[in-house]
């Protein structure tokens, strides 16, 4: 049997959709791409905008067009959080949970659904290790759900209360992984700042500490994080693994204090700074990406001017925009003073344009330098890898194989990303 999936969404869905194929494959499924007439087709879903729940119900639709007689199945984020509005609007065959994931043949098997109560769910939820395609970099689960219910955010209504994987089984992945030839792997869950708050005496940083131990293993990543976790002895002892990458993804959301009240963060932008000088002081060659909401209700044209002035003190490396987007359940959905749609566009705009000088000018700072590059994929005559701390950068030079280290000199700035040549 053929079967097709498509992803929505964060990164921690894109590992479950890996697993997900795995099973299916080790079942003597054949993996075709989601356009092609398949047998089964799975959409894994985000709701965390109104624009990503509507592509994803476009996306179920869409398999059952191609193929009338083939299994849908919905799940993901959308599906937990309406299960029955998504069977109605979408006519797929079988909706399940996030929890249903690691069940998903069971389910297609005897062509049930079910979504869990997924605020009753308390242990880590094995899915099964993550496909490795032609990737050198994978990503790897650690974690799930979160606590913090920040105002805007419908993501703990739909992952659930914290739930940590236990170290051994993160150790056993990353190894299988390196054997198959990763060299990178990037940490990743709902909230992986709370790593361990659920298990006894574990917590982010002894999950660096037994990683760094892997002998094939090159470099590890962290994703997203809250400046919270950024205190000295965080900092201290991530700069004596030589495998720890010097990028972090500091979650702002917003530069204005008043703004970050209303969204429930449990920081302040005097917080984000100082996590953000501590890095560039002990880590100097570190970049730093983030996330900023912009038309939260109730900011006005002043609170978006101080975000966007603070936005421009921290030379960010990118950041990541996001019209403010109401999702039914959170607090934000019901808040007084809405903005108008052209106006959260027109912040966007302003933001994305200083966001764009920032990018620039970080990169700018390593023309003429020599950087190390891990190779991923070619496109057109180019070979494209990343540096440590997070830089796009390409190649040009027919000999280059894809998934080995490099050093390379930067000779061109292009604005989003670099080119070099081969240090002879």
């Amino acid at each position: 049997m053929k079967f097709a999936i498509t992803t929505l969404g964060c990164k921690v869905n894109q590992y479950e959709s890996d697993a997900m194929s795995n099973s299916l494959l080790g079942q003597g499924y054949e993996l075709v791409k989601f356009s092609s007439i398949a047998d089964l087709y799975i959409i894994n879903t985000c709701t965390v905008t109104e624009m990503a729940a509507k592509k994803s119900k476009q996306m179920a639709r869409k398999a059952k067009r191609t193929n009338e007689q083939a299994i849908v199945v919905v799940t993901g984020c959308l599906a937990q959080n309406t299960p029955d509005e998504v069977k109605e609007l979408t006519n797929a065959d079988i909706v399940i949970g996030n929890h249903e994931k690691s069940k998903l043949i069971e389910y297609v098997n005897n062509h049930t659904s079910h979504v869990e109560d997924i605020m009753s769910i308390k242990t880590f939820d094995e899915i099964g290790n993550s496909i490795v395609k032609t990737r050198t970099r994978a990503y790897v689960k650690i974690q799930d759900g979160c606590v913090n219910f920040c105002s805007y955010c419908i993501i703990p209504y739909v992952r659930g209360p914290v739930r940590s994987r236990k170290l051994p089984a993160i150790i056993n992945e990353v190894e299988k992984l390196t054997e198959q030839g990763i060299k990178e792997v990037v940490l990743t869950g709902i909230h992986i700042d709370s790593y361990g708050s659920d298990l006894e005496n574990v917590n982010l940083l002894d999950v660096l500490k037994e990683l760094q131990k892997i002998q094939l293993l090159k470099r590890i990543r962290l994703s997203s994080l809250e400046p919270t976790v950024i205190t000295r002895d965080f900092i201290n002892q991530v700069k004596k693994m030589d495998k720890f990458c010097h990028h972090f993804h500091l979650s702002l959301q917003a530069g204005c204090n008043k703004t970050l009240i209303r969204m429930n963060r449990k920081y302040n932008t005097s917080d984000f700074n100082r996590a953000a000088s501590l890095i560039y002081k002990q880590l100097p060659d570190c970049s730093i990406t983030t996330d900023i909401i912009v038309g939260f209700p109730g900011e006005t044209d002043d609170d978006f001017h101080e975000s966007l002035t603070f936005v421009k003190k921290m030379k960010f490396l990118k950041v990541h925009i996001f019209p403010f987007s109401k999702r039914k359940g959170t607090k934000a959905y019901d808040m007084i003073d809405q903005i108008e749609k052209n106006i959260k566009s027109d912040r966007a705009q302003q933001l994305s344009n200083e966001a764009s000088k920032l990018t620039y000018e970080f990169l700018d700072t390593y023309v003429g330098k020599k950087v190390i590059v891990l190779t991923e994929e070619l496109e057109d005559e180019y070979m494209k890898g990343h540096t440590m701390n997070y830089m796009t950068v390409l190649i040009k030079d027919e000999n280059i194989i894809k998934n080995v280290e490099i050093t390379v000199t930067i000779q061109e700035n292009c604005g989003t990303y670099l080119k070099g040549i081969i240090d002879e």
